[in-house]
């Protein structure tokens, strides 16, 4: 059996219209094009079902015939939704209120919730922000069951969140929840300071250990719901596949990435840099961890994969970029399969694939080489760092980079030969290091010598300046008691190594004092 031709819906300043393809992309002759401008639209869960609304009427039609379906004299209608079964449209326009409660969760101060993807018994995660030194939390919930606080699945708290963003996985067994405050106290980011929680509704839960400092951009679920992916770090950024378990699986080193998106089948992974980075992709093959292809869709403001896993889509929308609007269609591998730029005088607001059921596309193997294309391949070029004038004749050497690289990096467990380290281990590692004792028969590390006599001064005449002479003095005269310890063959802490090796900016810094400079 012929599997099905997935659809791209496609609306703009210039109307409403369906596009048939890929790979051979053409308008669908089973919908008339609506020429009125569209201000929203959506498909039923499983692609079956088209529906927008113009300013005029709502309208619902069937995908595969053109066919309508019902029409609804809602002028006013800004959004639609159909229900998970394809049962039911439901339409937003101006608030009315009506008394339609069916149940209700008693919790005060809830600020964000997210509701479950799936098939019933749903399930919510809510958010309670803390106040007067009380953590905030987060608490999942399978509906009806709302009495009390024992009824809940799981409960997180936390503090350093002024808000979070929630994400259930495909099979709703777990929420990755982004905590963000809006100022970094220690100074180290503009952006404020973010940490990453997994909660399960088994009533696990744990904190993402992410080796990198700086923002967290993206969080991504594998479909398979056991991996997802993390995208943080300052730029250039770290890209983490970690388990459920929150342990680290393929680290794919660093690179000029956001954002991250899984194929409908898990089987691929789309690294990018979109926004304010040059649109570089990276595709990877998730079960080889091994790349497939680096293209560039430079001015990308929408990314999304086709359902059946070979194809995706990229365009640049207004009004988040109102010039060089348009949108491709591409396969994984790099090549591009179908372009429309829209005419300057006219603006595109949104591409959306239509859904399919589960299954309806089972997964391929995957390809490495480039699928043929008259419009060819946008192969991204390696990037040249900047180097200032006087280095740019020079041999590049370690430390004339802006940045240091990282290559990717399998973690799992006898990857490279070696196991993992458990955390007790890497506890006892980080012990013996922060402490260690001299040995008899090893000679203490080499230390500059102490203040000679030439800098015991009385005063220099500037109150300020003395100030700065008698501290200095005061820094040396611990280092000098630190040398007695280290030669009566005490223990030694590695922060007192550290100031002992100082020993020498200290004199410097004093010299130029006493002498004015």
């Amino acid at each position: 059996m012929a599997a099905p031709t997935p659809h791209l819906a496609v609306r703009g300043s210039d109307g409403t219209f369906l596009l048939r393809g890929p790979p051979s992309c053409q308008e669908s002759s089973a919908f008339q094009k609506d020429e009125r401008q569209g201000r929203y639209i959506a498909f039923s869960s499983d692609g079956s079902l088209f529906g927008w609304c113009n300013g005029s009427q709502v309208s619902v039609i069937k995908v595969s015939t053109g066919d309508l379906v019902k029409s609804f004299d809602l002028p006013k209608t800004t959004a639609l939704e159909f229900s998970p079964l394809n049962r039911v449209l439901a339409t937003w326009q101006q608030y009315t209120s009506k008394k339609t409660i069916a149940n209700k969760l008693h919790l005060q101060k809830v600020s964000e919730f997210a509701l479950s993807p799936g098939s019933q018994p749903s399930k919510v995660a809510v958010y309670v922000p803390g106040s007067k030194g009380a953590p905030s939390f987060v608490r999942l919930y399978q509906y009806p069951n709302f009495g009390g606080p024992t009824s809940a699945l799981a409960n997180k708290s936390f503090f350093k969140a002024d808000k979070v963003a929630m994400l259930w996985n495909k099979k709703a067994t777990a929420v990755l929840v982004t905590a963000s405050t809006e100022v970094d106290k220690t100074g180290a980011s503009y952006y404020g300071e973010q940490t990453l929680h997994y909660v399960a509704t088994n009533g696990e839960s744990a904190v993402v250990q992410l080796p990198k400092n700086g923002p967290i951009y993206d969080v991504s679920w594998n479909p398979n719901s056991s991996e997802f992916c993390v995208v943080y770090g300052f730029m250039p950024a770290k890209a983490t596949v970690f388990n459920h378990k929150c342990e680290s699986v393929f680290d794919f080193g660093t690179g000029p990435r956001n954002a991250a998106f899984y194929s409908p089948q898990g089987h691929i992974l789309v690294l990018a840099g979109f926004g304010n980075l040059r649109g570089q992709m990276e595709v990877w093959d998730v079960k080889k961890y091994k790349q497939v292809s680096k293209p560039q869709a430079e001015d990308t403001t929408h990314f999304s994969w086709c359902p059946d896993g070979e194809h995706i889509v990229t365009s640049t929308c207004s009004p988040r970029l109102r010039v060089s609007n348009g949108y491709k269609i591409w396969h994984y591998t790099g090549t591009v399969l179908y372009k429309h730029d829209t005419p300057s005088n006219k603006e595109l607001w949104e591409v959306l694939w239509q859904p399919f059921p589960t299954g309806a596309f089972p997964e391929k193997p995957v390809k490495y080489q480039a699928s043929p294309s008259e419009l060819g391949s946008t192969e991204a070029k390696p990037a040249q760092a900047y180097r200032p004038p006087a280095l740019r004749n020079k041999p590049q050497t370690a430390s004339s980079k802006l940045h240091e690289e990282e290559p990717p990096q399998n973690m799992k467990p006898g990857a490279a030969g070696e196991k993992q380290m458990s955390k007790a281990a890497l506890k006892n590692q980080k012990n013996s290091v922060s402490a260690f004792e001299t040995k008899p028969d090893e000679a203490p590390p080499p230390v500059a010598d102490s203040a000679p006599a030439s800098h015991v001064t009385s005063s220099c005449g500037d109150p300020e300046t003395d100030k700065k002479i008698k501290n200095l003095k005061k820094k040396l005269k611990a280092i000098d008691e630190l040398k007695e310890q280290q030669a009566a063959g005490k223990v030694m802490q590695k922060n007192q190594l550290e100031k002992m090796q100082k020993e020498a900016q200290l004199l410097k810094e004093l010299e130029e004092l006493e002498l004015g400079l």
